[in-house]
């Protein structure tokens, strides 16, 4: 009777996972004297620390995934802000987020326009091809400001194979008339564009002026075609970042 009870208690032990365990452990490490932490627990705690439902987690993440290796690859000069524009989200509601890396706040979110192909009030199709006038997803880098058509715009250069054409296609971030909640009004749903991200001339300058010269952008959507391939989006495999 005593085996029997013995080997109750310690069968479980033997079995218990091993991920289990590890989820019980301090993500807490020391690489030469400084403390680190796993992707997962840097994550976690930056999303908390925003404070703002309305930024879904897994667009965040995946977002500071590819922040964090443009950063460590030295492929962004504007380290200061991420700009997420969120497609997994309506039209209809805000979607364009402005974080300051180094307060870990929001400091602007917006509407934001897709393009007309992709979707109605929710964007569904994707592409990188010249002409679709449909939104492409994945990682840019924010360019040169000019005045062009559309005023004060902002060119974007894609960065990954679902976005590499956006320079040649012109997809720059503008301000538009059609991009308001008086538009949602009268019309039932955003404006779209030809696959720029536009937004609303309400702070649109300020917005500019912070994001531009070499910051990271991500346009998100969990679209497994996209996220399947993309190196930026899920590059935090054993990716750890410092506490600062």
């Amino acid at each position: 009777m005593q085996k029997k009870v013995l080997l109750f208690i310690i069968l479980p032990l033997l079995i218990f996972p091993v991920y289990a365990w590890e989820n019980t452990v301090n993500l807490n490490v020391k690489v030469n004297n400084e403390t680190r932490v796993t992707f997962n627990a840097y994550s976690s705690s930056f999303y908390e620390n925003l404070n703002d439902n309305d930024l879904d987690f897994d667009a965040f993440k995946h977002a500071l995934s590819g922040y964090l290796k443009l950063k460590e690859d030295t492929k962004i000069e504007n380290t200061k802000y991420l700009t997420i524009i969120d497609m997994s989200r309506s039209a209809n509601t805000e979607r364009f987020f402005v974080i300051n890396m180094e307060t870990k706040g929001i400091e602007h979110k917006s509407l934001v326009a897709h393009g007309r192909n992709s979707g109605d009030i929710f964007a569904t199709n994707f592409s990188n091809k010249v002409n679709s006038h449909q939104s492409s997803l994945g990682f840019y880098k924010t360019a040169e400001t000019y005045f062009g058509k559309h005023g004060f715009s902002l060119r974007l250069d894609g960065l990954e194979f679902s976005n590499s054409n956006a320079r040649q296609r012109a997809v720059v971030i503008h301000h538009a008339d059609y991009v308001s909640y008086d538009y949602i009004e009268k019309n039932g749903r955003l404006g779209r564009s030809y696959g720029c991200p536009s937004l609303p001339e309400k702070g649109y300058d300020g917005v500019i002026n912070k994001i531009k010269e070499g910051s990271c952008l991500f346009i998100y959507h969990p679209s497994k075609n996209y996220l399947s391939k993309s190196s930026y989006a899920m590059a935090d495999e054993g990716l750890v970042a410092s506490i600062n």
